[in-house]
């Protein structure tokens, strides 16, 4: 009964890693560029789910409030990655790949220590407020369930359901998989890649905002670099799952839940980030494309 409870608190975990790991490789799978400021805007996303929260106490009905809180996240995320994209990776597009990484290792410390002396920000930590409706657990049996916990595995699915229609279904998400396929191709073919890429920033931060208010319910309390490590392991999701792979960071983002939260149970809580690390030491060495990764060969 302990391995179950701490299978549903791994899914529960994972499923919000899964979202950031999801904008991880959306951005990979078009630009070829790890946004190692992605994790960063998981904060901002908390950090609206915060006020969003302290704004509705009392004024409005716990769903409306949480419905609110998503909404101001997701938007204020994409808008913000929208404007990162604008300023600091079009202008490299064309650069070699390790100016566009060195430059989102900047982003990410410019997203944290601008956070810092934002005065509704700032360096202090601060305690989220959820609604009293979503507190308390349901007991199943011998396990117990919080209602978060629900919220989010519940939100996460719905998100990706959502996501995989849009990419599979609609005219915008064919021109983002054949710009994924060939930048240079799809834009010979009339498809607007600026637009193409703006818009896979705009969904990848938008769900790494959603992400952040549910990562600030689990945990509540937030603070200007609480993106950091879990950007750093939903990265390794996307890498375990193949970047580039939308159900394989999916499914990489499930896995690392589950074994950060069985470590914690099983063994020790003071190595769960050690062997989240250790995952991505393996799948480098035993499958360096990840599980549903695709090895491409490069003509030299």
């Amino acid at each position: 009964m302990v391995f179950l409870q701490q299978l549903v608190n791994g899914i529960s975990l994972g499923s919000v890693y899964s979202l950031i790991a999801i904008g991880y490789t959306m951005v990979y799978g078009i630009v070829k560029l790890i946004n190692f400021a992605h994790g960063d805007i998981l904060m901002i996303g908390a950090f609206c789910g915060y006020y969003a929260f302290l704004w509705a106490q009392g004024s409005a009905s716990p769903v409306l409030a949480v419905a609110f809180a998503f909404l101001l996240a997701m938007a204020i995320s994409a808008l913000v990655g929208v404007i990162i994209e604008k300023t600091c990776y079009k202008p490299l597009r064309n650069a070699p790949r390790i100016n566009a990484l060195i430059t989102a290792i900047g982003v990410s410390i410019v997203l944290e220590n601008g956070a810092r002396v934002i005065p509704f920000m700032g360096p202090n930590p601060r305690q989220v407020s959820i609604p009293e409706a979503f507190k308390g657990v349901f007991a199943l049996g011998g396990l117990t369930i919080s209602k978060v916990q629900v919220l989010t595995l519940a939100t996460s699915l719905v998100l990706m359901v959502v996501l995989t229609a849009f990419v599979q279904l609609t005219r915008t998400g064919k021109a983002m998989r054949a710009v994924s396929h060939d930048m240079d191709a799809a834009q010979l073919m009339g498809i607007s890649v600026n637009r193409i890429v703006s818009i896979t920033f705009a969904i990848g931060a938008a769900l790494g905002g959603a992400a952040g208010v549910l990562y600030a319910m689990n945990f509540p309390m937030i603070n200007p670099y609480m993106g950091i490590m879990p950007g750093l392991k939903a990265f390794i999701a996307a890498v375990f799952g193949g970047i580039g792979s939308i159900p394989g960071a999916m499914i990489g983002g499930l896995v690392m839940g589950v074994a950060e939260t069985l470590t914690k149970g099983f063994i020790s809580s003071k190595l769960a980030d050690a062997v989240a690390f250790g995952i991505l030491i393996v799948i480098l060495l035993v499958r360096p494309s990840g599980l549903l990764g695709k090895s491409a060969r490069e003509k030299v």
